[in-house]
């Protein structure tokens, strides 16, 4: 039988391992599906999920079980069952027994887990703000102790500043992704302009129109006239 010091050894072992690999990881589904291994060995559970919040809504984004048809799909608002309750507070919930009776509850179709007896709910923070929350879960009655809590809170602070991190980098490189578009419809709604004898409205319109039809991205739309105006120059350049 493990001692008491071998046990928290174990635990620090493993946290420390957590924020090393965060650390080194570039991918934010990685990092989750790392979390989700981890605390599924701090705290041994029959079901992990890591729901991440985005745009007001909290999105399955990573599981211990494989659930490849929801994963990124699966999404409900903040205060809605107990996930929502726990990102909305910004409190964790444990139940031991008969989950699925809890009037915060709510039930999803595509989750089979939806019939496990215990539930554990810890919210994901970087700097006082709920970014996400890690959910476990058994089939049978669990009681979750306030040691497992404080460990699985403390993920909960490790991922939520990574999770942070993240977030910035995504939106940063929209950002600059949606500056580089602009640039280029500017280009060529100026050839569009020159060629057609149109206004710069008018040239928008068109990009916006041949979009539309072809089902194309403006972005696409843009670098096939810039290309097309470059054959051309240098057609007439030969």
């Amino acid at each position: 039988m493990e001692s008491s010091s071998s046990n928290h050894d174990h635990h620090v072992d493993l946290l420390h391992e957590i924020g090393s690999r965060m650390a080194a990881s570039d991918q934010l589904h990685d990092v989750l599906d790392r979390i989700v291994e981890f605390a599924s060995a701090l705290v041994r559970c029959d079901s992990c999920f890591i729901y991440i919040l985005k745009n007001d809504e909290l999105v399955l984004c990573a599981s211990k079980n494989p659930h490849p048809d929801v994963i990124d799909r699966l999404k409900f608002p903040v205060g809605q069952g107990i996930t929502g309750w726990v990102a909305e507070h910004h409190e964790p919930v444990a139940i031991h027994r008969n989950a699925a009776s809890d009037y915060r509850f709510k039930f999803f179709n595509e989750l089979p887990e939806d019939t496990f007896e215990a539930f554990l709910s810890v919210p994901l923070l970087c700097h006082g703000r709920v970014v996400g929350v890690i959910n476990l879960q058994h089939r049978q009655p669990h009681i979750y102790t306030q040691r497992q809590i404080r460990l699985i809170s403390t993920i909960g602070f490790l991922v939520g500043a990574e999770i942070e991190v993240a977030r910035l980098e995504d939106e940063n490189q929209n950002l600059s992704q949606q500056l580089e578009t602009r640039k280029l419809v500017e280009r060529a709604k100026g050839i569009v302009q020159r060629e057609l004898g149109l206004n710069e409205e008018q040239a928008y319109l068109a990009l916006r129109r041949q979009s539309r039809q072809k089902r194309k991205s403006l972005k696409e739309i843009a670098e096939a006239i810039l290309l097309a105006d470059e054959l051309k120059r240098g057609t007439h350049t030969n």
